[in-house]
């Protein structure tokens, strides 16, 4: 099928607001696919070139695309349609491009691509390249629409989706098998599923009430989260965006290799930088260690890590996500050897929370998890089966553009435009800036990557592709007619830059308004 018909639909779909409306365009634009056209066309739609287990950069900045998009306006008419595997091909081509000439063949490829595309079509190309589609079609809307498109169920294609963690494959399956197809996907050794999220809250008495008056407290720890797959001498570990950090963490695959009683497990934990006394040291020096292929046996002896296991979603051929997260834990108990638990106890009243989660911080860690006794395990999903209880008042946001500096910070990029993820519209919104929290080094070092993320820029400010996520802590929520969130945070500081997360794991717009709203259980406000 031609790029064409793509363009048109995300035209078309951008012109609506009615939810059921989209869904109806794209299930009939998917079911006219070619089945090697599904899996591509669905990831291009969402303004995702690849997938999530793909994960490669197309490295693409400002520069670039001006040069490649002045040469394609100075041609004549194009030369031939487009398809929409044609646009595949040619984004893996430009992100495959490697060496010193790389730029000139990306920027060559991008060219013949553009040279080719009508009008209507380079509009999409461009979004798809900055990832920002500006169409109201996220990941939640697009598998209602496959499941219109098959006449399932949300749940099931969700179900599905969740073992797969890849939209584009889940709808290849559901338009190629249907139903029966998308009920027999199950979650397979080696093939990371997305982690199971939580809400976030400050009120003790929340979990409580949500859990039936008893409620599994853990340990939240200040570092990255891993999944670790382990068949016979095989183990693999990958983290939270899915990819594979087997080669960078040699020690902990030691350790699970060594304790872990189980020919077969798909463990859920978290890893930490450990000091000389065991105790945790900042999410920053974790990071030294974490996702590096270069001098790791250097690095092993320098930063410590320390693996914690607090789920378990497959054991010898059985996937366990729907068993209740009391049963989980007890078979993971039971196999684990040495290897470190999250510490936990099982609170019935307030002041039990209170004490554990201040003990925890007291121990140099984040705060407290929540967890229902009887939570079944949703890959992917944030509910209040789970809760996440912090002592600071952070967000975890994304930038996507910074103004230069004056003063000491003259030749950065130091004022930076921080965005929540609005879920229902798939795009990022504003809710606050900052220059505070950074170091010059690393304002310099940041100076540098956003302007590879350059996509369009004034005088003043950079605009930048979202890809950089930050955490930040704020003073106050407040409503704001200068932003399009509705929002602005008050005193808002980087406390930490998040390598570990991708922007579409950010924090929500809805997560803001109901903080926002939290804030006036004790206070009054002027509506």
């Amino acid at each position: 099928m031609e790029f064409l018909e793509l363009a048109k639909v995300c035209d078309k779909v951008s012109r609506t607001r009615k939810r059921n409306e989209k869904i109806k365009i794209i299930a009939e634009f998917l079911s006219k696919l070619q089945p090697e056209e599904i899996a591509p066309s669905t990831l291009l739609i969402t303004g995702k070139v690849f997938s999530d287990l793909e994960q490669k950069p197309l490295e693409i900045g400002y520069v670039t695309l001006s040069k490649a998009l002045n040469a394609a306006k100075q041609g004549t008419l194009f030369q031939r349609k487009l398809s929409i595997l044609d646009v595949k091909k040619a984004f893996e081509e430009i992100a495959n491009a490697s060496g010193k000439s790389s730029r000139t063949k990306k920027e060559s490829i991008l060219k013949s691509l553009l040279s080719n595309s009508s009008e209507l079509e380079r509009k999409y190309i461009i979004k798809n390249i900055f990832g920002e589609m500006q169409h109201g079609v996220g990941e939640g809307l697009l598998l209602q629409a496959i499941a219109y498109a098959i006449n399932s169920s949300e749940e099931e294609v969700r179900r599905a989706y969740m073992f797969l963690g890849d939209v584009g494959e889940t709808a290849k399956v559901a338009l190629t098998g249907g139903v029966k197809a998308i009920r027999e996907v199950n979650l397979e050794l080696f093939r990371p599923v997305k982690p199971m999220l939580a809400e976030m809250t400050y009120d003790f008495e929340e979990p409580l009430r949500e859990h039936g008056g008893k409620t599994a407290v853990e340990v939240k720890f200040d570092g990255a989260r891993v999944q670790v797959h382990k068949k016979g001498n095989k183990t693999r570990i990958y983290s939270r965006r899915l990819s594979d950090v087997t080669e960078s963490l040699p020690d902990v695959v030691e350790e699970v290799r060594g304790e872990l009683r189980a020919e077969e497990a798909v463990l859920d934990g978290e890893v930490i930088a450990v000091g000389s006394e065991g105790k945790p040291l900042p999410f920053q020096e974790l990071m030294r260690r974490f996702g590096r292929i270069r001098e790791v046996q250097k690095k092993i002896k320098e930063i410590k890590l320390k693996l914690y296991v607090f789920d378990i979603l497959y054991l010898n051929g059985k996937v366990l996500v729907d068993e209740p997260y009391e049963n989980r834990t007890s078979k993971l108990y039971d196999i684990v050897g040495n290897i470190s638990t999250a510490p936990r106890i099982i609170a019935t009243n307030v002041d039990e929370i209170k004490n554990f989660f201040e003990k925890a911080i007291k121990e140099g860690h984040e705060g407290v998890m929540a967890k229902a006794l009887r939570s079944n395990y949703i890959p992917g999903s944030r509910e209040k089966k789970w809760f996440k209880i912090k002592s600071a008042d952070t967000l975890d946001l994304v930038i996507v553009g910074a103004d230069w500096g004056y003063g000491r910070r003259t030749g950065w990029l130091s004022d930076y435009y921080l965005a929540a993820l609005d879920e229902e519209k798939n795009q990022f919104e504003i809710v606050g800036k900052t220059f505070k929290g950074l170091t010059d080094e690393e304002f310099k070092q940041m100076t540098k990557r956003l302007q590879e993320l350059k996509i369009r820029e004034t005088e003043h400010t950079v605009f930048v592709r979202p890809e950089i996520v930050v955490e930040v802590a704020y003073s106050e929520i407040q409503r704001s007619p200068t932003y399009s969130s509705g929002y602005a945070l008050r005193f808002a500081r980087i406390t930490r830059i998040r390598e570990d997360k991708n922007a579409y794991d950010i924090t929500t717009i809805k997560e803001i308004k109901r903080r926002y709203l939290e804030q006036f259980k004790y206070k009054g406000r002027i509506e």
